[in-house]
């Protein structure tokens, strides 16, 4: 595992864009893991940008989000999957087909869960995941405590996940209390990895990362297992690496 630290977020922005597009463009078929929430909003945005300009293709690329909300319809507001769409599948010549987002409103949840799992390994496996950090370490939506060995699975959302997500809904009470995500073991699938951290409120959860043996405390940790990380940073989320060699 490697860290590479920036001075702004749209620096490492733009080294995450790069990153990614160099992935889809150096193979005929690409799988790739993606992420929600406020890190990745930038990287997305110049995706389409390069996009616009340059008319990338993104036919053959296929996409795995790592989660979704249990309990809200794929058109709520606050759903991923209308993050992502709003965010970036509208912007690009990705076939809808190619886009894969757990559902959250299912008659069998727990069911829904293994057949997202199964869809990601018939379809040959993530080639490179995009992550984001909790501050509370997660990964996902895997929250402190979650066996390393756990696949696609419902989560009850901690307390502290559901307040720095309640910032997209009208109010605490409406952030759901459960959420279907890929298990740490799906991640640690993932041929490649890439994380992204941003602001000070994530560099407590960056130092717990690197530093220490892999806890289920700390989820992120577990990465530490992988042989192909590479965790992008902002100087604020990598404020508490300063004094020690990673």
């Amino acid at each position: 595992m490697r860290i590479v630290t920036f001075k702004s977020h749209e620096e490492m922005s733009v080294f995450a864009a790069k990153y990614i597009l160099n992935k889809v463009k150096s193979y005929s078929k690409v799988n790739l893991g993606l992420a929600t929430g406020g890190t990745p909003l930038r990287t997305y945005e110049l995706l389409i940008d390069d996009f616009r300009r340059n008319f990338t293709s993104y036919q053959n690329v296929y996409t795995y989000n790592l989660d979704e909300y249990c309990g809200i319809a794929q058109n709520h507001p606050n759903s991923y999957h209308t993050f992502m769409f709003e965010h970036l599948f509208n912007y690009i010549n990705i076939p809808k087909k190619n886009v894969h987002i757990p559902k959250g409103l299912s008659d069998d949840i727990h069911q829904e869960a293994r057949i997202y799992e199964s869809i990601i390994d018939e379809l040959g496996g993530v080639d490179l995941q995009l992550l984001g950090i909790g501050e509370n370490g997660h990964i996902g939506f895997n929250e402190p405590g979650t066996p390393f060995d756990r696949e696609t699975h419902i989560v009850k959302l901690t307390e502290s996940t559901r307040k720095a997500n309640s910032r997209y809904f009208e109010s605490m009470d409406h952030v759901p209390e459960k959420a279907i995500t890929m298990g740490i073991a799906s991640i640690l699938k993932s041929k490649e990895i890439l994380l992204l951290a941003s602001g000070e409120s994530k560099a407590e959860a960056i130092y717990q990362m690197f530093t220490g043996e892999p806890n289920i405390d700390c989820p992120a940790s577990v990465l530490k297992n992988h042989p192909n990380v590479v965790v992008v940073a902002d100087k604020q989320a990598a404020s508490k690496l300063a004094p020690i060699k990673v």
